[in-house]
């Protein structure tokens, strides 16, 4: 099983960027999933959760402008964010709760994306 983010980009102020994360391999289900960010010199923070069939859960400095979204049947979960701030400039990783099929068993595990980075800046 892999994650695989993508999306990220320079973008200006005021922009809007939506970010992919796509599972891949055996997958029977995407269960939690959430997106972090880490800026240079910073360590990785929240910026927002879904639980499979729940709230949505999002950081105070995104809530109102970032939407994290699930596509169930592409095995995708989106992060669109509007209103980009310089303070939004980051590496964003994707991090799902997965249940695959390892070998005769089910399996839950936790996996990372690679990160795809953004940048806001005029």
């Amino acid at each position: 099983v892999q994650l695989q983010a993508s999306g990220g980009g320079l973008v200006q102020p005021g922009g809007s960027l939506r970010l992919s994360c796509t599972a891949s391999g055996s997958i029977l289900s995407i269960d939690d999933m959430g997106w972090y960010r880490q800026a240079p010199g910073k360590q990785r923070e929240l910026v927002a959760t879904r639980a499979r069939g729940g709230f949505a859960n999002y950081a105070d400095s995104v809530k109102g402008r970032f939407t994290i979204s699930r596509n169930n049947a592409e095995n995708m979960f989106d992060l669109r964010m509007n209103d980009l701030k310089p303070e939004d400039t980051a590496i964003y990783y994707c991090k799902a709760i997965i249940t695959y099929y390892g070998g005769h068993t089910l399996v839950t595990d936790e996996f990372w994306g690679q990160g795809t980075e953004v940048t806001v800046s005029s």
